[in-house]
């Protein structure tokens, strides 16, 4: 595998959240995550489908409950292994998934839309932590 698209090691990616990374496409980032399964890896698009702009993990891993991704925002759940959302506002879509394999204890990106940026954060301004109508008064 080509050490250019390792994004880590499996025992890396936590049980019960998930493993924030970015990967680019052109000139544009995407944050994704990795999330471990009892017989694999499996990565989404970090971001719900019900608002782009509300990331699942937020830095320190998306929450799990009853073995489903959590959306903090809307508590919405997803599959783990499918992204089906299961229950909230965006019942029946399915998160974006980006193909990843595994080899030697790591997991490397192998989808062709993207190329590995970094682990972690894209380090853009992250709009769901506040609200959408400002009171600044302007």
């Amino acid at each position: 595998m080509d050490e250019d698209s390792r994004i880590a090691a499996v025992d890396e990616i936590p049980e019960d959240g998930s493993f924030l990374f970015t990967v680019r496409d052109g000139f544009d980032t995407e944050e994704a995550i990795l999330v471990r399964l009892s017989d694999g890896v499996v990565a989404f698009e970090n971001y719900c489908p019900h608002w782009r702009d509300i990331r699942l993990d937020k830095g320190s891993g998306a929450p799990r409950r009853d073995g489903e991704l959590v959306c903090e925002k809307h508590g919405a759940t997803f599959e783990c292994d499918t992204g089906h959302c299961t229950y909230g506002p965006c019942e029946g879509a399915v998160l974006e998934e980006i193909d990843v394999t595994t080899a030697d204890g790591s997991v490397y990106l192998a989808d062709d839309r993207y190329e590995f940026e970094k682990r972690g954060s894209s380090g853009d301004h992250d709009l769901s932590s506040r609200g959408r109508i400002g009171f600044s008064g302007q």
